[in-house]
């Protein structure tokens, strides 16, 4: 019995003590849930149904407790049902209906832990979106696996998610990485505000060897040269980094684009439609503080220049008149005053900023060697890149160490841990049980043990009490699943995988034995116990699937 299902018992309980007892059945929600009491001493589920509905109808807590647990009690799948201080239920399942669980998942397959919970929701992620100027850094790759954990999250739960990444392909950041391409092709050092490191003078070099008539243009052509050739190429390289990542984005959206089709005027007309322009000293100012921001922003400078802020504004408007409705966007710690500009901005077009914008904060990242942070990367110079990650301690590790904590807390990455082949290592201890399960059902199949169709498969045999452990954890996937994509926060699929399913599994496998010994005959208990076995195999790999990484049959 799935948590989904026994709340449909308990609300079904419900109905009938209303019904007995003349209460109005309006008071009754149209779903209840169960949870996990903190103690597994006192039963398997808990509900708290009864204090819920006391008020609404004017029937003590613990009595309409007693009428609740009176009925449950007879019900299928329900071994026993006590009453606990206000007016807790507390619900034991029999073993029966506790190890139909493993069946459950095993046919659910790739579906169990899915849901429609944000079903109706059309969602607009964007994440990374690092300038054109140079390889993904360290905190950027943590959005990567951030992000796309998140949109896999999301979608597992019903809602219809765009991926974005914006390409800062116009401003003044491009001009200085176009000044330093040009000055490596003529040999000279990087302009003051340019960009150095080895990168760069790899890209000059490919930018003449595929446009050799640039040595020959006087210095304005053949930094545009540089500009549309380098930027190009440092895009295409982002890109195959991102997708030797495991992330690929349905929309690659260049700002470039907002300037030619003329979305910035749109944009304005738009806020100046809705009253909050004005202008000031020859500048068209953005009225953000009628709307809780700390100062005004400008738009458009007096010499006519549109400001960064008004490409924002205009690529918001473009995200909403796609159909938009909530606009979710991924930045890193140093943007942390951008939140009430931006709320301001979406404000200021008509929309409500707390539901149709919200803006995640990601913290820094240091990736460890012998317990100091790396600072200099061996090819960008300044930074740690997403390749020195991965060069350092794989896709896998990477990902999952990156997803493993809340973004709003920084990370350092220790090297020598994450590559260690032990169970401190935590993608090691998650993926050795995926793994282990794996090798598991290969050496039954081997000595003839087949889990069987779903008719002999004994449940009520999964009475031991590291079974029953190993059960609930595998329970507990749909709802975490579900909460981890309404908070955001895939970090809790991770310490889940970890806490919970792996830990209960490694408590089992050292207790209840699935493979028999020997010359040993094989039993229905054998072969109820390969069927969790194979569940949480099923759980660990759709899991691991949500973070983007592999579930391995062998190690």
């Amino acid at each position: 019995m799935t948590p989904a299902e026994l709340a449909s018992v308990v609300l079904a309980a419900a109905h009938a003590v209303f019904e007995q007892r003349g209460l109005d059945r309006a008071a009754l929600p149209a779903s209840t849930v169960v949870e996990r009491p903190r103690n597994p001493e006192h039963g398997d589920y808990a509900s708290t149904l009864a204090l819920q509905l006391s008020k609404k109808v004017g029937v003590p807590p613990r009595e309409l407790a007693a009428a609740l647990a009176d009925e449950l009690g007879r019900a299928s799948g329900v071994k026993s049902v006590e009453i606990a201080g206000p007016g807790f239920l507390n619900i034991r399942l029999d073993a029966a209906a506790a190890g139909q669980l493993a069946r459950v998942i095993v046919e659910a397959g790739a579906e169990y832990g899915r849901s429609d919970r944000l079903a109706g929701e059309k969602i607009n992620l964007e994440f990374v979106s690092a300038n054109p100027t140079g390889p993904v850094h360290i905190g950027g790759v943590r959005w990567a696996a951030v992000g796309d954990a998140l949109s896999r999250l999301l979608r597992a739960t019903g809602a219809d998610v765009g991926t974005e990444y914006y390409f800062n392909d116009a401003g003044s950041q491009i001009d200085r990485f176009a000044r330093s391409l040009l000055a490596a092709a003529k040999g000279e050092p990087a302009p003051e505000d340019g960009y150095g490191g080895a990168y760069i003078a790899e890209i000059a070099t490919e930018v003449q060897a595929r446009r050799p008539e640039v040595r020959t243009l006087d210095d304005d052509a053949a930094q545009e040269v540089f500009r549309v050739e380098g930027v190009a190429l440092m895009f295409d390289e982002i890109r195959s980094s991102l997708r030797d990542f495991g992330v690929e984005f349905d929309t690659y959206f260049n700002e470039k684009d907002l300037h030619d089709r003329g979305e910035l005027d749109l944009a304005l007309n738009r806020l100046r439609q809705q009253g909050h322009l004005y202008e000031s000293e020859g500048a068209t100012w953005l009225r953000t503080t009628d709307f809780g921001d700390d100062k005004d922003r400008v738009l458009r400078k007096s010499n006519g220049e549109w400001t960064y802020f008004a490409a924002d504004c205009a690529y918001y408007l473009d995200k909403r008149e796609r159909g938009f409705e909530r606009v979710v966007i991924m930045l890193g710690a140093d943007h942390h005053g951008y939140i009430g500009r931006m709320k301001a901005m979406a404000a200021c077009f008509g929309d409500d900023p707390e539901r149709n914008l919200e803006i995640l904060i990601g913290q820094l990242v240091n990736l460890l060697r012998d317990g100091a942070p790396m600072r200099m990367s061996k090819r960008a110079g300044t930074v740690i890149t997403l390749e020195d990650l991965v060069e350092a301690i794989g896709v896998d590790a990477s990902r999952y160490a990156l997803a493993r904590y809340s973004s709003d807390s920084p990370i350092d990455i220790d090297i020598e841990l994450w590559t260690r082949a032990t169970r401190d290592n935590p993608v090691y201890y998650v993926q050795y049980v995926a793994a282990r399960t794996a090798g598991v059902a290969r050496n039954a199949a081997e000595v003839g043990l087949v889990p069987g169709d779903g008719d002999a498969f004994r449940p009520e045999l999964l009475d031991h009490e590291k079974e029953n452990e190993l059960l609930k954890a595998l329970a507990e996937f749909p709802a975490v699943v579900a909460t981890a994509a309404e908070l955001r926060e895939p970090h809790r699929v991770a310490r889940y995988l970890e806490e919970s399913v792996a830990a209960s599994y490694h408590r089992f496998y050292d207790n209840c034995r699935v493979l028999p010994l020997g010359d040993e005959e094989v039993t229905d208990l054998h072969r109820a116990r390969l069927w969790l076995n194979n569940a949480t195999r099923t759980v660990i790999a759709n899991g691991l699937h949500l973070l983007g990484v592999s579930a391995p049959e062998r190690m």
